[in-house]
C-alpha cells in the first residue's frame, strides 16, 4: 500500500508485541524500515510509545493479521477508512506570504506595474498579496522606499507561480479595448476603380474632313505673301 496507517511507530509497537508477524510485514505495513522494527522489538526504539491496536480503529482485521501469520510472503493491506472526511474549503482572502518574503513585495509590484500596466489593482493583489494603499504608492513612487526599488518579477520571487502570472494577464488582456492601428496603404475597392466616370457619357467631336487649300492659304498668309503675287 502506497499510504501508511494513522501512528506508524506506535502501530509497529503493538503488532511486534501482540503478532506472530514478521520484521518484513510490520516494516512494509507501516512504511518504516525493518532494520528500525527490528530495533523496536530489541527495545532499542520507541521506548515509551503505548502500541495501539489498528483493529480497534478499522485499519486492520483480525483475519488479515492471522493470514499475515500464516504466509510470511503476504504483505498486509490497509483497510480503507468508512468516515469520510469532507474537503477543507478554500479561504478567500489575499495571498499568504512568507515573512522572509514580505519586503520584496514592492519590487515584484513596481516589476508588474512596468512589464504589465493592463492588470488591475485587484489581479496584482491576487498575484502578490499586498494592498491597494501599497500599488498606489509603488505607481506613485510615493513609497517610502521608492529610490531604491528595482523590479523584479515575481515569479522568481517566489511569490506567484507562472501559470498564474500567465492567466492574470490574459485576463486583462481579454478584457482591455483593443485598438486599431494603422497598417500602410491598400488598394482600393472594386467600387471605386470601376466607377465610370461622367465624361464618357458625352459625344466626342471628331474632325475627320480637312479642308487642304484653306489650310495652305493659312500658311502663305502667315509667311507674308498674298495669293495675288504669286500668280503675278
Amino acid at each position: 500500500m502506497s499510504n501508511a496507517p494513522l501512528m506508524p511507530k506506535a502501530t509497529a509497537v503493538w503488532l511486534v508485541d501482540n503478532t506472530a508477524l514478521t520484521f518484513d510485514q510490520v516494516a512494509d505495513f507501516t512504511k518504516m524500515h525493518p532494520l528500525e522494527v527490528r530495533a523496536i522489538a530489541d527495545g532499542d526504539a520507541a521506548q515509551g510509545i503505548k502500541g495501539m491496536d489498528p483493529i480497534s480503529n478499522g485499519q486492520l482485521t483480525r483475519e488479515e493479521i492471522e493470514r499475515g501469520e500464516r504466509d510470511q510472503n503476504y504483505r498486509l493491506k490497509l483497510q480503507e477508512s468508512k468516515v469520510v472526511l469532507p474537503s477543507a474549503a478554500k479561504k478567500k482572502g489575499p495571498r499568504y506570504t512568507p515573512v522572509s518574503r514580505r519586503h520584496e513585495r514592492p519590487s515584484a509590484i513596481l516589476w508588474l506595474v512596468r512589464n504589465h500596466p493592463e492588470l488591475k489593482d485587484a489581479q496584482i493583489m491576487r498575484l502578490v498579496g499586498t494592498t491597494k494603499t501599497t500599488i498606489a504608492s509603488v505607481r506613485d513612487r510615493t513609497h517610502w522606499n521608492a529610490s531604491t526599488l528595482t523590479p523584479m518579477d515575481p515569479v522568481t520571487l517566489g511569490l506567484c507561480s507562472q501559470i498564474e502570472l500567465d492567466f492574470e494577464v490574459q485576463r486583462a488582456a481579454k478584457e482591455k479595448p483593443t485598438t486599431t492601428v494603422y497598417g500602410g496603404a491598400t488598394l482600393l475597392p472594386a467600387s471605386e476603380t470601376t466607377r465610370k466616370d461622367e465624361l464618357d457619357d458625352q459625344p466626342i467631336e471628331r474632325h475627320d474632313d480637312l479642308n487642304v487649300d484653306a489650310v495652305f492659304a493659312k500658311l502663305k498668309t502667315i509667311g507674308g505673301k498674298k495669293p495675288d503675287d504669286e500668280e503675278e
